[in-house]
């Protein structure tokens, strides 16, 4: 039977069947062929994957760094409600437009199966649903707390967030601008 086939069969995507393959670390017996074919070498009793539940939490600036206790701690009581068992809880304090998060990206090294979230914005500003169905293909669901009740909402916040970005550069830059002339000026006024 071909890797595709078993994976689907076990409820796993493709690509977990092969990063598992590539890593040694596949349930079943398999070879590859020379045309690159994975076959597995006999039937085996359909194998789930372990769970693995993350939370992440997130807020934007040092000055609400307080908060986000708050934020864990009510992910962590739904978990508990679900009957989940958390391996990890990430924490960060970052621009929900900032693609460079450290803690986002070594949480989604560590290759959960299941990312909960208290509201879409935590995780990222814009493409949650691309963010969602990559990762859902790669066998991680996000689970968000929190859903908006419309979509006209959250337009409305994403535009919000969009005019805040673009305003918080705007005025940095400004600033940096304003520092330099006084820097001139010193030097200047000091010959």
């Amino acid at each position: 039977m071909k890797l595709s086939q078993w994976a689907k069969k076990q409820g796993i995507s493709y690509l977990t069947a092969l990063r598992w393959f590539k890593a040694g670390k596949l349930p079943v017996k398999a070879i590859q062929l020379e045309t690159g074919t994975i076959l597995i070498e006999e039937e085996q009793p359909i194998i789930k994957q372990e769970e693995k539940v993350v939370v992440y939490c997130r807020v934007s600036t040092s000055s609400r760094k307080d908060q986000i206790q708050y934020q864990v701690e009510r992910c962590e009581n739904f978990c508990i409600a679900n009957g989940w068992k958390i391996e990890k809880t990430y924490k960060e304090v970052a621009s929900g437009m900032n693609d460079n998060r450290k803690i986002f990206w070594k949480m989604l090294d560590s290759n959960p199966t299941k990312i909960i979230v208290e509201n879409k914005d935590r995780l990222t500003r814009f493409g949650f649903n691309y963010l969602e169905q990559l990762l859902k293909k790669q066998g991680c669901d996000i689970v968000v707390i929190n859903t908006s009740a419309s979509d006209e909402e959250d337009l409305m916040r994403d535009l919000v967030s969009i005019i805040s970005s673009f305003c918080c550069r705007l005025y940095g830059l400004r600033r940096v601008k304003n520092k330099l002339k006084q820097i001139k000026e010193l030097v200047h006024n000091n010959d």
